[in-house]
């Protein structure tokens, strides 16, 4: 029962996906990020679904552009507006974490995000989908999650409020890293093996990145800048995706 409920919460809190109603407690928050990357199984299975199906070539590249956001609910994306906002204020670390609070959408969380769907909508129709290219990318939607969990039970907590705080706190923080990084690594290693060793590169270096800026800009994570990298790992590995097609790689 523990076992299922785990899962059900990270479903309920990281995805639009419907999840029988229950009550969260200490034992079924314990393990929830493990059971996180689960949901970028979900998303590549339905990508590689409208990548086989006989649609217009616009179609399908819209398909993958958007799948992502049904599935999850555009949880991820709200929190790369508010961080693309903070961090276009050039304010000192207090200053960018109210940004990070306020509900409202500013003109660089604008701006940002129709750039991020024309980049994202163009390189959708760039690629070429295979059975092998949709289960490299399955993967990486896999990875990019095992990397944000990971952060969430290792990196440092920029506040003592907020959903990464929320799941931080509640999880086995040590058994957490184990099974993410020991995911992160396995994963890693089979795109390297299939090929896709680009896409691999490419998340762990935005999982840097995103551990020096949350440091430095923002003194740690925040649930906000958890979307941040998962929404900039998933646009840099789908360009290596591509990268690695025009390559002759894949």
């Amino acid at each position: 029962m523990i076992f299922f409920q785990t899962i059900a919460v990270a479903f309920a809190m990281f995805s639009a996906v419907p999840v029988p109603q229950f009550q969260w407690n200490e034992k079924n928050m314990r393990y929830a990020m493990c059971a996180f990357p689960l949901i970028g199984l979900v998303i590549g299975g339905l990508w590689s679904l409208c990548g086989a199906l006989p649609l217009p070539a616009l179609v399908k590249a819209g398909g993958f552009c958007l799948l992502p956001v049904w599935v999850t609910g555009g949880i991820h994306l709200d929190g790369y507006a508010d961080t693309c906002d903070a961090l276009s204020s050039y304010g000192d670390r207090e200053k960018k974490l109210e940004i990070l609070k306020d509900p409202h959408c500013g003109a660089f969380a604008v701006i940002r995000l129709c750039s991020y769907f024309l980049a994202y909508f163009a390189l959708c129709t760039a690629v070429q989908f295979t059975p092998r290219t949709g289960f490299l990318w399955t993967l990486a939607l896999v990875l990019e999650r095992a990397l944000s969990g990971l952060a969430v039970a290792a990196f440092p907590m920029a506040k003592n409020t907020g959903l990464a705080h929320t799941f931080a706190s509640a999880a086995d923080r040590k058994t957490v890293r184990s099974v993410l990084f020991g995911l992160a690594f396995a994963l890693c290693a089979a795109l390297t093996v299939l090929g896709g060793w680009g896409l691999a590169l490419a998340a762990v270096l935005v999982f840097v990145r995103y551990y020096v800026v949350s440091k430095k800009q923002f003194g740690g994570i925040t649930g906000d800048l958890a979307g941040w990298f998962l929404q900039k790992a998933e646009l840099w590995m789908l360009a290596a995706l591509c990268a690695c097609q025009w390559g002759g790689l894949l």
